[in-house]
């Protein structure tokens, strides 16, 4: 550790790896735990509304009709397992690092951790091209921005969460607090305004809700079985950065308290949040009525005839957008950072400044987002459904080391090569199995697709071998390091993203 480099606090709770886990873990100063409780939770509740449901169950219902109810409940099933793999390991050793430290200590050392971290990168740079040209997307919904070029509206966009990230966490934690209070109130709202229409018999268009707007329009599978499977890896996508909340560990006061109550909160916000919103959504209108040009909760309320209505909901999908954006350039930088400092992301990403912000990574990624910027300019009408494949394929594989690396751990802990945490996966290891399954499912699916999905499946080869490529360049420097850590063989207490 460089001298003078800042100490790092460590939180309540918090106890150090095995010794023999030690020599696995980079050492991380310099972060402080300035998120408090209220913003964790919070996070974990908002912290995967985004344009997946806002702005892509809009496409999604356009293509399989009800069904999507259907493959929104059973993936978001899936969601909930990754989630609980995640508290387990959070729960082993909190880490700002997150499964990027896990890989290594628990996956065999420095290639599980360099894939883990670059597939995490790739995942939030296409996540936040989608989310930033959602934004722009939703901007031009009003008049006074439909003569501003897509490409501009993405670029604003970007250096408004680039500005919230680089003043210090506690400000990204309070945007990101707000966000998810008005991503969370205007789907409570939503649903509340829902029932009572649909209690109420209220007609929209001249049409009373109720199952019957399913029946006559072809049922729950208008277009077959087939229809409804392929969805699934559009669906994915809207349960993107469920693991966000084991990232915050690292920076949270007393992690050991505040992420199972986190992680627990998702079952009910799927549910809620997500199903009963979609239910309401061919409930109240027929499915045909959707399309992916504009978000399908807009489409609603412009129909429902409440006065603004459909331009708070807009508001809301673009404050939903942004705040996805804003945990893309959050998680991003301290995962640059924990790579930085094993060696294999450039030295620069392991600067932090004054206030503790890992800004060196947080640039890293707001520059790759520039490259958002250009497909806006060149194909504005395609640009959010190549980043959205993308985005889902790299997700797919972030989600799948953190399984990976949930059943190495209770490997271990059963054969007593480390304690056990408290907080497990219900049903493991058949859950983190059938999970596997089911995201290798979801690849095969895109692979099916016929359209962008398949090339993006045929472009994996290509990012596979500039990933090694890119681990040939590198592995110098990391195994120099790693054998630094392992001859000095110095105990840390939360892990790698730090100093």
């Amino acid at each position: 550790m460089q001298q003078g480099s800042p100490r790092a606090t460590t939180s309540p709770g918090t106890t150090p790896p095995s010794p023999s886990a030690s020599a696995s873990v980079v050492a991380e100063d310099g972060y402080a735990p300035g998120l408090r409780r209220r913003q964790v939770q919070m996070i974990a509740v908002g912290g995967a509304i985004g344009t997946g449901l806002f702005l892509g169950a809009g496409e999604r219902l356009h293509k399989a009709g009800p069904s999507l109810v259907v493959v929104f409940a059973v993936t978001g099933l899936f969601a909930f397992f990754i989630a609980r793999a995640m508290g387990e390991l959070v729960m082993h050793r909190p880490s700002s690092g997150s499964f990027v430290s896990y890989s290594r200590e628990l996956l065999g050392g420095e290639k599980a951790a360099y894939l883990a971290g670059w597939i995490y990168f790739l995942h939030w740079i296409c996540s936040g091209i989608a989310e930033i040209t959602a934004v722009a997307v939703y901007l031009h919904y009003w008049s006074a921005f439909r003569d501003i070029p897509q490409w501009t509206l993405a670029l604003v966009a970007l250096l408004v969460v680039l500005g919230a990230n680089m003043i210090s966490v506690r400000w990204f934690g309070e945007f990101e607090f707000w966000f998810s209070v008005i991503k969370v109130a205007a789907i409570v709202a939503f649903l509340a305004i829902g029932c009572w229409l649909l209690a109420s018999r209220h007609p929209i268009q001249g049409e009373a809700g109720g199952p019957r707007l399913i029946t006559d329009h072809g049922g729950m599978l208008p277009h077959g079985f087939v229809a409804a499977i392929v969805i699934t890896q559009g669906v994915v996508f809207s349960y993107a950065a469920i693991e966000m909340v084991g990232i915050t560990a690292g920076e949270t006061h007393d992690p050991r308290k505040v992420i199972p109550k986190a992680i627990n909160s998702v079952s009910w916000r799927i549910v809620v949040f997500y199903v009963c919103s979609v239910l309401l959504l061919v409930l109240l209108l027929p499915w045909t009525a959707y399309s992916g040009a504009e978000s399908p909760f807009v489409t609603l309320m412009s129909k429902v005839g409440i006065p603004g209505a459909d331009g708070i909901m807009n508001f809301v999908v673009l404050t939903a957008a942004l705040s996805s954006c804003n945990s893309g350039l959050y998680s991003t930088g301290r995962t640059l950072r924990s790579m930085g400092l094993a060696g294999s992301a450039p030295r620069f990403t392991t600067k932090m400044n004054r206030r503790h912000v890992p800004f060196g990574g947080i640039l890293l990624t707001a520059s790759c987002y520039l490259a958002g910027i250009v497909l806006n300019y060149l194909v504005p009408d395609r640009a959010f459904s190549i980043v959205l494949n993308f985005s889902a394929i790299t997700m797919i594989g972030t989600w799948a080391m953190i399984m990976l690396c949930q059943l190495a751990l209770r490997h271990r802990v059963r054969t007593g090569r480390a304690p056990d945490p408290g907080f497990r996966l219900p049903g493991a290891p058949f859950t983190s199995y059938l999970t596997l399954a089911f995201l290798l499912l979801v690849v095969v699916l895109m692979a099916c697709d016929g359209d962008i999905g398949t090339w993006t499946v045929a472009c994996t080869p290509l990012i596979a071998l500039g990933l090694c490529a890119g681990w040939y360049a590198v592995r110098g420097r990391v195994n120099a390091l790693a054998g630094d850590r392992k001859s000095a063989r110095v105990p840390d207490q939360r892990d790698d993203a730090g100093a």
